[in-house]
């Protein structure tokens, strides 16, 4: 089955182009202008979750410009040489970050996810199995790779020791694991 790739924006994403034609055009980007180095030297490595958008930082009481947020499903790093990793790497040899942060969160949508469901969805949208097939023997155990975790404090504190021990990064740097009430943005530490 070929696979065409569009360019074509939905009509949501054309939407938002058309908002930021206007919020362009009216300047309102300058009320979040900084630099690229964060003010209060924190990464913080959350999940994608929608929930956590806007109430992460609400709840924290960052602006722009505060903090680097590395986000991923889960915000959990499943491999030491991942993009996670690396971007937490260049926030700390570049951009001067001093602290981590590694923020779960309530009901995430990872926890109990699993692998073979996961590839039998791929299959149901056009996935061909000669494509699962190549991976397999690229030495790639999709199932493994794709499963969640089940439980959310395990996942955050395997996550923290991972990037405290990492052995690129540098000891004197705080890595700390919370999670966060995905109703209320309650914090709590781990």
């Amino acid at each position: 089955m070929e696979r065409k790739i569009s360019n074509a924006p939905t009509s949501e994403i054309g939407k938002m182009l058309a908002y930021n034609k206007q919020f362009v055009a009216s300047r309102g980007y300058e009320e979040y202008a900084t630099s690229k180095y964060p003010d209060k030297k924190i990464a913080i490595v959350t999940c994608m979750d929608t929930r956590l958008v806007n109430l992460l930082p609400a709840a924290l009481g960052i602006k722009n410009g505060d903090v680097k947020i590395i986000k991923n499903a889960g915000a959990i790093i499943t491999n030491p040489f991942d993009s996670t990793i690396r971007s937490l790497l260049v926030a700390v040899y570049e951009l001067g970050v001093t602290e981590v942060m590694i923020i779960g969160h309530t009901g995430c949508g990872v926890q109990g996810m699993d692998g073979a469901q996961m590839l039998d969805l791929m299959r149901r949208r056009g996935v061909d199995d000669e494509h699962i097939s190549l991976m397999k023997h690229c030495g790639i155990n999709l199932e493994e790779w794709l499963h969640g975790f089940d439980d959310t404090n395990v996942a955050v504190l395997e996550t923290v020791d991972l990037v405290k021990n990492h052995p690129l990064m540098p000891k004197d740097v705080t890595v700390s694991g919370y999670i966060m009430v995905s109703e209320t943005g309650e914090l709590k530490p781990l």
